[in-house]
C-alpha cells in the first residue's frame, strides 16, 4: 500500500514539472513574440544572428517598466535643407527618425513604438517633401506625463526643435482634426519682373504696380476650385482634386541680410495636393512675367490637361496648422488648452528667422536658385498636355511637398 502511495506521489510530481515546463515554454514564446516584432526597414534576422555571435540577448518584458502614456500634440519647427523630407523613410535622412531616435532615448516611446510607430498612436498634420521646413508643425502621440523638453532638444539636431506639449482627447488626430492648413513661400522680387527685362537681382527693387498684379494674379486661385492641373496622377473627374483655398497673399518687399529684395506668398487652404503650391506659385510667376495670360489659368481649372512649371522647393514653408474646430469644442472645457500654442510664439520665432529663412536668404543669394528657374519657363508651352493622364487616384496628400 504505502508503495503504491509513494508511485502516485512521484506521478504527480512528474506532471507537475512538465506542466512547469510547458508553462515556461509558452511565456517564452510570447516573450519572443513581442521582443522579435519584424519591420520592413529592420532585417530582424540578420540582427539577431549578430547578436547571437556576440554572446547578446534581449531583455526580457519588465511590467515595472511600464509607464501610463496619454495622447498628446507637439509642435515641432525644423529646417528641412539637410533632410529627405518629414516621414520616416528606410535608409533616408528624415525628420521623423531624428525625432523617434531621441524619443527613445528618453523613454517617451517603447522599443516597439520606435519600430512601428502606429503603436504609440503617432500621427503628422502635414506631409513635408525634401528639403521643405516647417515652422509650426503639430503632431499627435501617446507620451508620458513627466517630460523634460531641455533635456530631449539636447538630443535633437540644431536644426529641429520642439516647442511644446500638449494633452489632447484620447480620440485626437493631427491630420484629420486639422481643418486648415497655411504655407509661405518667399522668393525674390526679381521673379515677378517682366521677363525680356535684363535686372540685376541684387539691386532689383519692385514697382508698386507690379506687386498689385501679384496680388490680383493669386486672387484667383481663391475659393473651391478643380486644381487636377496643378498636381501628377490626378484626372478632372477625381473628387479629390477639388480644394478650397481661403486666401492667397503677397507681403511687402523687405530685404534680406544680402541686401536681396523679397516677398513672401502666403496660402491657406483646407488641405494641398503633392506639388500643388509650387505650380500655383510657379503659373503666377508665369502671368506676372508676361509669359503667359490669366487665360492659362483659366483654362487650367476645366477639363483640358495644360503643361504648367513648377517653382522650385527652396522658398516653400509649412507655416501653421490650424485647428479651430477642435479649440472651439475643447479648447476651453477646463482640461484641455486650445492648439494656438501662443506662449511658444517667441521662441518659434527666433527659431525660424535663424534656420529656415536665413537658409532661404542665403542659399537664393549663393546658388541663384530662382533666376536658374526662371531661365525655364518659355519651354513651357501653357497648352494642352499630350500625354494621357493616370486613372482616379483619390489619396489626398494632404501636405504640399
Amino acid at each position: 500500500m504505502a508503495e503504491a502511495l509513494d508511485k502516485l506521489e512521484q506521478e504527480r510530481e512528474a506532471k507537475r514539472i512538465a506542466k512547469e515546463a510547458e508553462d515556461k515554454a509558452v511565456k517564452e514564446a510570447n516573450r519572443l513574440k513581442r521582443t522579435l516584432k519584424r519591420k520592413k526597414w529592420v532585417d530582424w534576422k540578420a540582427q539577431d544572428e549578430e547578436d547571437a555571435a556576440n554572446g547578446k540577448k534581449r531583455a526580457p518584458f519588465d511590467p515595472a517598466d511600464r509607464i501610463k502614456r496619454k495622447k498628446c500634440a507637439i509642435l515641432l519647427s525644423y529646417c528641412g535643407a539637410n533632410y529627405y523630407g518629414m516621414q520616416r523613410n528606410p535608409g533616408m535622412q528624415t525628420i521623423e527618425e531624428e525625432l523617434f531616435k531621441a524619443m527613445l532615448k528618453h523613454k517617451w516611446i517603447t522599443e516597439d513604438s520606435f519600430e512601428q510607430v502606429q503603436i504609440a498612436c503617432f500621427q503628422r498634420a502635414a506631409r513635408t517633401d525634401k528639403g521643405v521646413s516647417a515652422a509650426r508643425q503639430v503632431c499627435s502621440v501617446k507620451l508620458p506625463e513627466e517630460l523634460d523638453l531641455d533635456a530631449f532638444n539636447k538630443d535633437l539636431p540644431e536644426q529641429i526643435r520642439l516647442f511644446g506639449v500638449e494633452r489632447v482627447t484620447k480620440g485626437f488626430n493631427a491630420k484629420d482634426q486639422c481643418n486648415a492648413r497655411t504655407y509661405t513661400y518667399t522668393l525674390p522680387t526679381i521673379a515677378f519682373a517682366a521677363f525680356d527685362d535684363q535686372l540685376d537681382q541684387e539691386t532689383y527693387r519692385i514697382p508698386i504696380e507690379r506687386q498689385e498684379k501679384v496680388s490680383a494674379t493669386l486672387k484667383l486661385y481663391e475659393g473651391t476650385k478643380n486644381f487636377h492641373n496643378f498636381t501628377s496622377k490626378k484626372n478632372f473627374l477625381d473628387p479629390s482634386a477639388k480644394r478650397f483655398i481661403m486666401s492667397f497673399t503677397c507681403s511687402a518687399p523687405f530685404l534680406s541680410p544680402q541686401s536681396i529684395e523679397f516677398v513672401t506668398l502666403k496660402v491657406k487652404g483646407q488641405s494641398f495636393m503633392l506639388h500643388q503650391i509650387r505650380k500655383m506659385v510657379g503659373l503666377a510667376i508665369a502671368i506676372v512675367r508676361g509669359n503667359t495670360t490669366t487665360a492659362t489659368l483659366e483654362r487650367a481649372l476645366t477639363e483640358e490637361r495644360l503643361d504648367l512649371p513648377m517653382a522650385p522647393g527652396l522658398g516653400l514653408v509649412l507655416d501653421t496648422v490650424h485647428y479651430e474646430r477642435y479649440n472651439d469644442r475643447y479648447g476651453n472645457d477646463g482640461i484641455h488648452k486650445p492648439l494656438t500654442w501662443a506662449e511658444q510664439e517667441e521662441q518659434v520665432t527666433q527659431f525660424i528667422e535663424k534656420y529656415i529663412y536665413s537658409n532661404i536668404y542665403k542659399t537664393e543669394a549663393e546658388q541663384r536658385n530662382m533666376l536658374d528657374w526662371l531661365s525655364t519657363l518659355h519651354f513651357h508651352s501653357y497648352d494642352t498636355r499630350r500625354d494621357e493622364p493616370a486613372k482616379n487616384n483619390s489619396e489626398d496628400d494632404d501636405g504640399e511637398e
